[in-house]
């Protein structure tokens, strides 16, 4: 009898342990002794070479040690927008250059994670476009590196699309509504507008426009030295660059953007109490600026 339950409880670990996967934010690709222009050309031209489209690139807090390119593809980025809770979100992916000590090290968005988080329950609906875009980035960077090491901290897979950081944090559903406009298309004139002005000290880095489905995404470098990338990054961590830039989402007359409390978290979920309460003023800081781009 002792045996049958010792084994009952084998088998409930066991089937626990398999369920309970973790997933990382980010994959480490690997490192090159090449400039930062040959390593970006590099990536460019591996994801290009591969059916992806670059949507953009920038260097987080101004610095040319740091770049972020932008990409999709469009069995993603028509996927994804068949989502309507702010599912359009999840057709961007980055890849992060760092250049330290001589080295440049590469890594990118993981899209098991971040697709987790954004698509919700409709994740295990279009799960097989999902599993063959992760293979195909993978497959497109494998000519840079061949380590491929999750970090950046990780959660259960089953968890994330409910993750937030603490009790009484916002999910994902509790958005920050920026604007409402009379029209898709007065909003998008306007935020448009805006960044070509670079309201807020922002930059443009990408934007995704679905206009059939009254739908737009703008991915937006957040440059105030006092505030911005370079106040908050030092602070909860670089090696996280491919986090940025920062989003909002247009759909139909509402411009809106995942509450700071939530997006910082997730995209640096080994965040310490102690260190999120080094950028308290950074959720509000950033909403600030955004509403400006939007108003």
């Amino acid at each position: 009898m002792k045996k049958l339950i010792l084994s009952s409880i084998t088998i409930i670990l066991f089937s626990s342990s398999v369920f309970a996967q973790d997933i990382s934010p980010y994959i480490k690709v690997g490192e090159t002794t090449n400039t930062m222009q040959q390593t970006s050309e590099a990536v460019i031209n591996a994801l290009k070479n591969n059916s992806f489209t670059i949507l953009g690139k920038y260097n987080p807090e101004n610095k040319n040690t740091f770049q972020v390119i932008v990409f999709t593809n469009k069995n993603l980025k028509n996927t994804v927008v068949k989502v309507s809770d702010r599912g359009a979100l999840g057709a961007a992916f980055k890849v992060g250059l760092i250049e330290k000590n001589g080295k440049i090290t590469i890594s990118y968005t993981n899209p098991d994670y971040f697709l987790r988080a954004y698509m919700q329950d409709n994740y295990v609906t279009f799960k097989s476009v999902f599993q063959k875009f992760s293979a195909d980035v993978k497959n497109a960077l494998a000519t840079l590196g061949n380590e491929f090491k999750p970090f950046g901290g990780s959660i259960e897979a089953n968890k994330i699309k409910k993750y937030h950081y603490k009790v009484f944090m916002p999910y994902f559903t509790d958005p920050v509504e920026l604007n409402e406009f009379a029209s898709f298309d007065i909003g998008l004139k306007t935020i448009e507008n805006n960044l070509k002005a670079h309201k807020g000290k922002t930059i443009l880095v990408y934007k995704i426009i679905y206009p059939e489905q009254k739908v737009a995404v703008f991915g937006i470098g957040l440059q105030n030295k006092e505030d911005g990338e370079a106040y908050f990054l030092p602070k909860i961590g670089e090696q996280n660059i491919a986090a940025m830039p920062y989003e909002i989402i247009l759909q139909g007359k509402t411009v809106t953007m995942l509450h700071g409390k939530y997006r910082l978290a997730l995209s640096w979920p080994e965040l310490t109490m102690g260190t999120f309460m080094k950028i308290m003023s950074t959720p509000g800081d950033i909403e600030d600026t955004l509403k400006a781009v939007c108003e």
